[in-house]
């Protein structure tokens, strides 16, 4: 125990919870040599594979992980969301999550949170006693309060994002070395702000995980010409890890977890084209590059991650489908989507789910009718410029999964298996002592009491 520690006089226990954007737990898994401290701590503790949430999109994901609630209640479906009555989208931030974040229930009950580069929370809140936004900030400048957190990490070049456009390159070290700066960077400001020993939770995301996985994923999985330069990078987040475990005080518990998992990409599945061709989907002119450019003809529209709306009568601006036959239509939608195959004869999707199955909650007036869950290999995009193909190639060799995210709590009293994104809120809050109703949440803690 640190000496702040024992000075706060304060009894009650911490968490210190580290996100790793993205990471299978197979990876850590399968390869106890290579990541020794991931081993130990599923060792010593408690581990696991868990799902994730519906659709397994980081800004649906992370919004779910930090409120314990499905996005029917946090209002955040994906990257890019549909504004209530009209065709306009809009990226959601952090004023777009509707629901209570944990720590907003820390500052609320008296304690200190430090929050550092989880996605969708820029702008950064006032009411905690630290917080660097991360994923879609704009700069630290403008993501970072207080003025000595900022003034901190601009200090140190402190990086909110690697840069994914290098990526893109043929040649990957450039973007390995950009990846590995990030990382770096993280580390010493979260080892910064832990050695404070100021705080009762601690909250940060490594997103650097996800990045690496989108662009060599499939080397590691198939031994492509980067496997090494991808096992590296783990093997220095596994170090990471270690340290900062080593470093915490008896008082405090750790937890890592990824948002979702990861698996190698063969396809992308461009699902407006698809539902153009199949005469689900036209456009007013062949002008268009956005979902407003749809014709009043259309039955259904696509938005990424396999969301798909029905282009209802009274709901959509221009929409063709009456009340009545909602149903039926969204049930042929639906079976069409089941029975479609890949170019290599895989079906693409490995379920297809309702809305009511998917969420429940004051904010669902914009959830999607359906959201395809695909088959490793399929990475379901949307895009509304027309003329490509349906299934194509991409720059990114790696793609998200439903299954198989990671979650790692370092006490033998947890009981992970048959776990999910939404058990994690209340488990943290179960494991610092805080008092919460079970019915707040959709998820219940892991803890075994």
């Amino acid at each position: 125990m640190g000496l702040f520690d024992r000075l706060r006089g304060d009894s009650a226990p911490r968490v210190v919870f580290l996100g790793i954007d993205g990471v299978p737990f197979s990876l850590l898994d399968d390869h106890p040599d290579e990541f020794p401290n991931f081993a130990a701590l599923a060792e010593e503790g408690s581990a696991g594979p868990i799902d994730s949430i519906v659709p397994p999109e980081s800004s649906a994901c992370w919004p779910s992980l930090t409120t314990g609630v499905n996005p029917g209640e946090t209002g955040v479906y994906g990257f890019q969301d549909r504004e209530i009555g009209t065709y306009d989208t809009y990226v959601p931030m952090g004023r777009d999550v509707q629901a209570t974040r944990l720590w907003d229930r820390v500052a609320n009950d008296g304690r200190d949170a430090t929050v550092m580069n989880v996605p969708v929370t820029f702008p950064p809140q006032r009411n905690v006693q630290r917080m660097v936004s991360g994923f879609l900030s704009p700069s630290v400048e403008k993501a970072a309060y207080p003025d000595e957190l900022r003034e901190y990490l601009e200090s140190i070049d402190y990086k909110i994002d690697a840069d994914v456009k290098q990526g893109h390159d043929d040649d990957k070290s450039p973007f390995m070395a950009d990846a590995h700066k990030t990382l770096d960077k993280r580390y010493e400001a979260f080892t910064h702000y832990l050695d404070q020993d100021d705080w009762d939770l601690f909250f940060g995301v490594f997103m650097t995980t996800d990045r690496v996985n989108h662009f060599l994923f499939e080397d590691y999985e198939r031994d492509g010409p980067d496997k090494e330069a991808f096992m590296e990078f783990y093997r220095q987040l596994d170090e990471y890890i270690g340290e900062i475990r080593e470093s915490l005080a008896e008082d405090t518990t750790l937890i890592v977890a990824s948002d979702h998992g990861f698996t190698s990409l063969d396809y992308e599945v461009h699902f407006n084209e698809w539902l153009e061709q199949e005469g689900w989907l036209s456009y007013e002119d062949d002008g268009h590059e956005e979902l407003g450019d749809i014709a009043d003809d259309t039955t259904a529209y696509s938005l990424i991650p396999g969301r798909f709306y029905i282009n209802l009568e009274d709901r959509e601006p221009r929409g063709s489908v009456p009340k009545d036959d909602y149903e039926e239509v969204r049930e042929e939608l639906k079976a069409e989507l089941e029975a479609l195959e890949g170019p290599d004869g895989r079906k693409v999707c490995e379920r297809v789910v309702v809305k009511e199955e998917a969420f429940r909650g004051d904010h669902d007036d914009i959830a999607p009718d359906l959201v395809a869950i695909p088959n490793h290999g399929f990475d379901l995009k949307a895009g509304f410029t027309g003329g490509s193909d349906v299934f194509a190639d991409g720059p990114r060799n790696g793609m998200h999964s439903f299954d198989n995210a990671s979650l790692f709590i370092d006490t033998p009293d947890a009981d992970i298996e048959d776990s999910d994104l939404l058990d994690i809120a209340p488990t943290i809050l179960d494991l610092m002592e805080m008092e919460f109703s079970r019915t707040e949440f959709d998820g219940a803690s892991l803890v075994r009491n």
